[in-house]
């Protein structure tokens, strides 16, 4: 008989990597014009992947072959003709049937009033190259077709947010399998170009179906079809919902994604999430968990070895508001009018101190602009720089006519244009209530201000209080001394947040950014230009660094800090990268892994 042969060893095969997401939001819909929540974003990241990411500000294609470019020429500008009824942009970026009187940028840039007859104007066309190895889900290319779709469904819904980009689209169209080419109204020059890019949506399958219908039919809400790294096998409402890996991922060549199943658990609070990572039933805890919690326990757990926290600075930005333009039936004295006088209050605040204390275990740089540090467009060198300098501070408002007179320990007003002799420098700091980090960032500011002879009394509002419009709103209406808040920035620069005509007034119904009420034609000069020229790199950062430089000085707000993200999540959790220009921790999620 023949011999038996030894044994050989079969491996063992490793067990699928199963990571699990706590967050606190569930999703209502998975739709994408469904008004997808934050919850829901952080899945359909999974589900979908770009179609464009940004990085540090930039961006960057996914499953497009490159970001178009007006040096390669798929940006291109053309000189159109236009009349009176043609749809064009007027210089305010309203969009408009053009007549007599309206205010609108010619082809030379320049701007001016029509009066009739012919003119012309510069016209944006964007070329948009998909990439040809990108596949839904089921196996079907991603074509053209599938991203002209979704800009006819999203036509159909009346929605701020969608018709803001549809109102400046002249036409949208499938030049070729795999081209789209965007066409902007006459007058429209977008800085974000790329973003006009309509996200694909599977025509093959859902192209039969009424928009509305898609609200709440199953593959649209429950189960949409993308093309990223996973899809979605089940969701058991209120619990969770688990997806597996996406066999037909455009980038599986590059090993991709490295896990094989990831299930987002929807926890109430902080707290359960902590207890569920200790208990081996969380792997990743979301920002919208830690976001606003006491996270003392989070940093002893970290400290402890239990958990890791992954942090970098948001795009958004605290701010302290200065009352300045306060509409004329207010009887306040207008104790920020003068420049100086806010400078003062710069130089009182530790803003350091500040940002460290209310974020002692996360990073939140000091901010210098509203724009930030590591931005392509942030104005370095050319900045007036306001270093916690309380002497000279305290200098400064000697000089402008505040003095402690009565040696109470705070100043009085003496000779200063609109306030009365004597009148005691004593403001109210308006925030909003739930905050707890705004609320803190107040009481120290309060207590810096304190030293330098200035009464602050904090006073915390209900949200929808602060936020009100005017004339009801007392910080958007303009009715204010000091207020804390924080604006969400854009991929830009945002000068356009206070430029004057964004005061808010009943022009406006109330409803603009300005809420200092701040007006300097310089500034509104340097911002306008920089909109102006947004494809000549060089004179856009030029028009954009002047515009921070001038803020700087006058500061109508005196920029804080920038907010951190913050993630908690095991030790074993490997490839989440946070991003300022990236609002969803999980837009690289085809890069999260666990160690074995």
């Amino acid at each position: 008989p023949m011999p038996t042969p030894p044994p050989t060893d079969i491996p063992t095969p490793m067990p699928p990597k199963e990571l699990i997401i706590c967050q606190a939001q569930e999703p209502e819909t998975l739709f994408l014009y469904g008004q997808p929540s934050r919850g829901a974003r952080n899945v359909l990241e999974a589900i979908y992947d770009g179609p464009i990411d940004t990085v540090s500000y930039q961006f960057q294609p996914v499953i497009l072959e490159k970001i178009p470019r007006l040096s390669d020429g798929d940006v291109a500008l053309q000189t159109i003709s236009v009349g009176e009824g043609h749809q064009v942009a007027t210089v305010d970026g309203l969009v408009i049937d053009l007549s007599a009187g309206a205010l609108v940028y010619d082809a030379g840039g320049q701007p001016i009033t029509y009066q009739g007859g012919v003119i012309t104007m510069t016209q944006m066309i964007v070329t948009f190259t998909l990439r040809a190895d990108v596949a839904w889900s089921d196996g079907q290319a991603i074509t053209a077709n599938d991203s002209r779709y979704s800009f006819d469904l999203a036509s159909a819904f009346d929605r701020p947010a969608l018709q803001r980009r549809l109102k400046y689209t002249q036409d949208y169209r499938a030049a070729a399998p795999h081209t789209i080419v965007w066409i902007g109204v006459p007058g429209y020059i977008d800085s974000l170009y790329p973003l006009n890019f309509y996200h694909p949506l599977p025509r093959h399958q859902w192209g039969g179906i009424a928009a509305e219908q898609l609200m709440n039919a199953e593959m649209a809400h429950f189960r949409p079809m993308g093309w990223g790294a996973f899809v979605v096998e089940s969701w058991t409402v209120g619990e969770r919902i688990t997806l597996v890996r996406n066999t037909r991922y455009f980038r599986a060549s590059e090993g991709l994604p490295h896990l094989d199943r990831v299930t987002f658990r929807f926890v109430p609070d902080l707290p359960q999430a902590l207890e569920r990572l200790k208990a081996g039933e969380c792997d990743v805890i979301a920002q919208d968990l830690i976001e606003g919690a006491d996270v003392t326990p989070l940093l002893e757990a970290a400290q402890a070895g239990v958990l890791q926290l992954v942090s970098a600075p948001s795009n958004e930005w605290e701010h302290l508001d200065f009352g300045i333009g306060q509409p004329d039936w207010v009887d306040r004295p207008p104790f920020f009018r003068d420049v100086r006088t806010r400078q003062a209050v710069a130089r009182c605040v530790d803003r350091a101190r500040v940002a460290q204390a209310v974020y002692p275990h996360a990073p939140a740089p000091v901010a210098h602009s509203y724009v930030a540090n590591n931005h392509p467009l942030y104005a370095e060198g050319q900045l007036y720089r306001w270093d916690h300098t309380p002497g000279e501070g305290m200098a400064l408002l000697e000089a402008v006519g505040w003095r402690d007179q009565d040696s109470d320990g705070i100043r009085e007003a003496y000779g200063i244009p609109g306030i009365r002799d004597g009148t005691p420098f004593s403001v109210t700091l308006l925030t909003a209530s739930g905050y707890p980090a705004r609320e803190q960032t107040a009481r120290l500011i309060a207590q810096d201000l304190s030293g330098c002879g200035i009464g602050v009394a904090v006073k915390a509002l209900p949200p929808e209080a602060f936020f009100a419009d005017g004339p009801e709103g007392k910080v958007f209406g303009r009715q204010f001394g000091l207020a804390i808040f924080s604006w969400m920035n854009d991929l830009h620069a945002s000068c356009e947040l206070y430029l004057s005509t964004e005061a808010p007034r009943p022009e406006n119904w109330w409803a603009a950014s300005n809420n200092p009420g701040y007006a300097s034609a310089d500034y509104d000069t340097a911002c306008r230009s920089a909109m102006g020229t947004v494809l000549d790199m060089e004179t856009h950062a030029r028009f954009h660094h002047e515009a921070q430089r001038i803020f700087s000085h006058d500061l109508p707000v005196l920029p804080l800090y920038f907010v951190p993200q913050i993630v908690a999540a095991r030790p074993a959790v490997q490839g989440i990268v946070l991003d300022p220009s990236q609002y969803w921790e999980t837009w690289r999620i085809e890069t999260f892994d666990l160690a074995r």
